[in-house]
């Protein structure tokens, strides 16, 4: 079985935040396929769409995994589904939590259900800031960018700032 490297964006504007990314972090890596999670750190960012909506929250994951992209898929839609999103709802809305595959080695796929590389990676600020943290030589699959390329880029002109733990019990 290859391993493969994947990347995910991970983002909440509803609840505790923070909570929200601890725990689908946590749940992706107690699965067997899945090793070497790695998290950035988190990243406050402002709605890009829908504007009357709280903040966001956002971090990017790597981890290895012998899973392919459409087991990728299926393992992260239970996460969500486990930490309370809705199987139906509309886009833009605020949420528990989203988790979205941005990278699976260098697969490129586009079907109704899954694009990979994600689509929008190059004018989201809040995936390549974080994105950028634990990966910043990353170079796009099939192209001669890497994430700072994108960074330097890209038409995001959204705010996103490293977010500080609140350390007050």
């Amino acid at each position: 079985m290859n391993t493969e490297i994947v990347y995910l964006s991970l983002g909440s504007n509803i609840g505790d935040r923070e909570s929200n990314l601890a725990q689908a972090t946590m749940a992706l890596s107690i699965n067997f396929e899945i090793s070497g999670i790695k998290s950035s750190a988190y990243y406050e960012s402002e709605p890009l769409y829908k504007k009357d909506q709280p903040d966001f929250l956002n971090s990017v994951v790597k981890f290895s995994t012998t899973l392919k992209p459409f087991d990728v898929l299926d393992v992260v839609q239970k996460v969500e589904k486990m930490l309370g999103r809705p199987e139906k709802r509309e886009k833009n809305q605020p949420r528990i939590i989203d988790i979205d595959i941005l990278f699976h080695g260098d697969a490129v796929l586009e079907t109704e259900d899954l694009s990979i590389p994600h689509p929008m990676i190059a004018l989201r600020k809040f995936i390549l800031i974080p994105f950028a943290e634990i990966e910043p030589d990353f170079e796009i699959p099939h192209s001669n960018l890497t994430i700072n390329d994108l960074i330097n880029n890209c038409p995001d002109s959204s705010r996103v700032v490293k977010h500080h733990m609140d350390t007050q019990a």
